[in-house]
């Protein structure tokens, strides 16, 4: 159950191959690489329970990384290497990261957040760059054995805040816990995915979010082999299945609609019958599409719903699926409950708030507000993660709204919060509202309705002028991709925004705002 056992059994065999590159680490370089890495980590100063942080793109490195600094008890930051250096500030300051890693092709980006958030220990991947530490060549100097101190870290995610803010999932650390102990996500690759030692494992995502983080590690604690790539390509995809004969994957939504558009000779032309399990999850899955996809790759899509948080699982097997159309399955950890604004539970059929009971509730770091609105008002021991939706009478669970006004592109969690408040400050801008509204490709596109101020006309170039605004002071997954004005949009006396309003001009009055 851990990369140290496997490279006693299986020295040679790859623990992963970047699919772009063809570089292919073993479980014996995994093994060695990653016991370097905590001498080098100990070395820095970094002990049991401390906290590192991860700036960068999917790289043969990346797991010698998170592998190092599990085996030193650490906790470790990923941060999405598309972010600012204001939003990565933000992560390293909330986490209390004391070491930041960067790839050489981010290292200016990760060089200013570092200065923002006055981290002096910094380290690069990937090459050399003036004032941050080689790994590759740090580690060197150190042992291929493990450190004298063993113990798990684990992964320190993020996930949204009331404010826009991102904030931190912090689990406790056991002082001295086995590097190989058992877990939650384990126990679902096995006995749901059917995985093992003879696993091929194709990771298509950026490795800084949570589910092929999390699913890839767990599928080499195993012995599975991964195949990594650097960034998902539809046709690459499907040639990678191919040539290394994959079994298992995880996807988004967004990829299956990328695939089926295709030209049909181009889906045709590669054999991807090696599939015996296709998991997906992150966003709703239109029902035309997954009815597509299961019509090509047979019976293997499963489908699940979960957040970082870890406080509830859902999950619909492909035969569920289709005698349930649209559901994201029943509960296989913890159990649901569809409750009223009152906190009441409701009857089969009705839509309420989903909260999961009989599992840890979520405690979110530095943000006891954001905790407490997590809980159900009459039950601490259930936990919401703020979706709305329903149960029929088989328990099956139907997803109908989404957390509020959290837009979900390409399966990529977007905060509209943190681009009003950018877009605010614009002197030409009296209100705004940052939405999600449909797009073929990514399911939603952020779309920003702005009322101008007094004196201030409409216009395409008014337009231009604020998305390039947003450009400049932000990430660009979270800028908007087209701008509407409003002379004046509808808020209630107190100051609320009744963006739900706004929303259904561009989703329609249907029985599901998720297309």
């Amino acid at each position: 159950m851990h990369p140290c056992h496997h490279t006693k059994t299986h020295p040679d065999k790859p623990a992963y191959t970047m699919a772009g590159s063809g570089e292919v680490v073993t479980f014996s370089q995994l093994d060695r690489r990653s016991n370097q890495t905590a001498h080098a980590l100990r070395e820095a100063g970094c002990k049991p329970g401390d906290t590192i942080a991860i700036f960068a793109e999917n790289s043969a490195r990346y797991f010698e990384l998170c592998w190092g600094a599990q085996r030193a008890g650490l906790y470790f930051v990923c941060i999405s290497s598309r972010l600012t250096p204001p939003e990565i500030e933000y992560i390293l300051r909330d986490s209390g990261s004391q070491l930041l890693i960067t790839c050489a092709n981010k290292a200016a980006i990760a060089r200013e957040a570092a200065d923002l958030a006055d981290i002096t220990d910094r380290w690069v991947i990937d090459g050399d760059v003036d004032g941050f530490t080689s790994v590759e060549t740090w580690r060197e100097r150190f042992p291929e054995t493990p450190i004298a101190d063993e113990m798990a870290g684990t992964d320190m995610l993020y996930s949204s805040g009331t404010t826009g803010r991102p904030k931190g999932l912090r689990p406790p650390l056991e002082r001295g816990a086995p590097i190989d102990a058992d877990n939650v996500l384990v126990q679902i690759s096995r006995q749901l995915a059917g995985a093992d030692e003879n696993t091929i494992y194709l990771s298509p995502a950026p490795l800084y979010h949570a589910a092929p983080l999390r699913w890839s590690m767990s599928m080499t604690k195993i012995g599975a082999s991964l195949v990594v790539m650097e960034n998902f390509d539809a046709e690459g995809f499907l040639a990678h299945v191919e040539k290394y004969k994959v079994t298992h994957t995880q996807t988004v939504p967004t990829m299956f609609v990328r695939m089926l558009k295709l030209p049909k000779e181009v889906r045709e032309r590669y054999d991807v019958s090696s599939l015996k399990f296709c998991i997906h999850a992150a966003a709703p899955c239109p029902i035309p599409i997954k009815e597509q996809m299961i019509d090509w790759w047979g019976p293997v899509i499963e489908e699940y719903y979960a957040g970082s948080e870890g406080n509830g699982m859902t999950w619909a097997k492909t035969d569920e699926w289709l005698a349930h159309k649209g559901t994201v399955g029943r509960a296989i950890w913890g159990e649901v409950h569809i409750c009223g604004e009152d906190g009441a539970e409701l009857p089969v059929g009705e839509e309420g708030q989903i909260y999961f009971g009989g599992t840890p509730a979520p405690t979110y770091h530095n943000d006891s507000e954001k905790t407490k609105k997590a809980r159900h008002p009459n039950r601490d021991d259930w936990s919401s993660l703020g979706d709305v939706g329903k149960l029929d009478a088989d328990g099956y669970l139907y997803l109908t709204d989404r957390k509020a006004f959290m837009i979900i592109s390409g399966g990529v969690n977007i905060y509209p919060q943190e681009t009003e408040n950018i877009l605010i400050t614009h002197p030409k801008v009296a209100d705004c509202a940052v939405i999600g509204v449909p797009d073929d490709d990514f399911g939603e596109a952020v779309k920003a309705v702005v009322q101008p101020m007094e004196g201030i006309e409409p216009s395409a170039e008014l337009a231009e002028e604020l998305m390039a605004f947003c450009v400049d002071n932000l990430s660009k997954l979270k800028c908007p991709k087209s701008i509407d004005f409003d002379p004046e949009l509808p808020r209630h006396p107190t100051g609320k925004l009744y963006k739900r309003l706004i929303r259904d001009r561009y989703w329609g009055k249907t029985g599901s705002r998720i297309i």
